[in-house]
């Protein structure tokens, strides 16, 4: 039962468009599913852009050929007869990023929370960037309410943590994540820099990966003063990683 909940995904590839990058490939290899693994995006969270998926595809197609790529869109209505059939038979699914509360509204509408709970009991790896991070969790911290960063919750909690992403590079991430940390409004968590991912098995974490040099994840607990106490985890650089 495998997570990876990134600040991290595709890479640029100087002409406007992406390439696969080593979090994405991490993700295929947590699967060990060999040759032609499926692999699955929902970009929900972007309200299923007909872009989103073309790029997806495009990088595919470029990066790993090997790869069966799809994709599931749920506006105006699912692209596929049985979405439950189709995401189980994933190897993985990757979620991208947006609001996260969007996301988890037309999720609920739909049924996913369960089915995706089912897919991760059945081995299939769960990965995402962003928004896609923070659903896995119980909550944390979001733009999805307007340029001001606010609380949500309503996760999945798959994993027992509250999570914020972006933590370098958004100013505000860090004190208001700190706050609701120390205030109790949010359980203990993680965060991660751009670039970095948490691997998850189970809810335990394995270790922390990274696609650039001189990032890091971080642990944040509320300390019996009722402040949040920070801690930080050196990941591992992936191989392909980037300066």
């Amino acid at each position: 039962m495998n997570i990876l909940a990134t600040s991290a995904g595709y890479r640029p590839d100087g002409r406007g468009g992406a390439r696969i990058g080593p979090m994405i490939e991490h993700a295929i290899a947590l699967s060990g599913a060999g040759e032609r693994p499926r692999v699955c995006l929902l970009e929900t969270a972007l309200g299923d852009q007909p872009g989103a998926y073309a790029r997806w595809y495009e990088a595919m197609a470029r990066d790993r050929p090997d790869v069966r790529p799809s994709h599931l869109a749920l506006f105006p209505m699912p692209n596929v007869e049985d979405p439950r059939g189709h995401l189980l038979a994933q190897d993985v699914i990757w979620v991208g990023g947006g609001s996260v509360a969007n996301l988890l509204a037309v999720w609920r509408a739909h049924g996913l929370p369960e089915i995706l709970a089912d897919a991760w009991r059945a081995g299939v790896v769960l990965g995402g960037v962003s928004a896609g991070s923070l659903c896995w969790h119980v909550g944390g911290t979001t733009d999805s309410f307007g340029p001001d960063l606010r609380l949500v919750t309503g996760g999945l909690a798959l994993l027992p943590f509250s999570n914020t992403p972006h933590y370098d590079s958004e100013p505000g991430r860090r004190p208001l994540y700190q706050k609701l940390v120390g205030d109790g409004l949010l359980p203990a968590g993680w965060a991660t820099d751009d670039g970095v991912g948490l691997h998850f098995r189970g809810s335990e974490l394995v270790e922390a990966v990274a696609d650039r040099p001189g990032k890091k994840a971080w642990r944040l607990e509320r300390g019996d003063d009722g402040s949040a106490v920070e801690t930080a985890v050196e990941p591992r650089l992936l191989p392909g990683a980037h300066g």
